[in-house]
């Protein structure tokens, strides 16, 4: 479960990387995949994951064409 010092948006963006089952470096899900399970706008999911990342939920995975992350708590 998310933590309380999540917004709601955060937590939003955070319940969809789990929901999307990203929880390792090998399953990795894109920005994109994650704002349409999260339901919310590009801007807002981009902003959560940096927050979430710095936060130490999520890491940001450097790929290729785009980035990747997965959830860590």
């Amino acid at each position: 479960m998310a933590d309380v010092s999540l917004n709601p948006n955060e937590k939003k963006v955070y319940d969809a990387v789990k929901k999307l089952g990203a929880i390792s470096e090998d399953k990795v899900k894109s920005a994109d995949d994650i704002m349409k399970a999260a339901g919310v706008g590009k801007a807002i999911v981009t902003s959560a994951l940096q927050t979430l990342a710095t936060k130490g939920y999520v890491k940001r995975v450097a790929r290729a064409k785009s980035a990747g992350y997965y959830v860590l708590k």
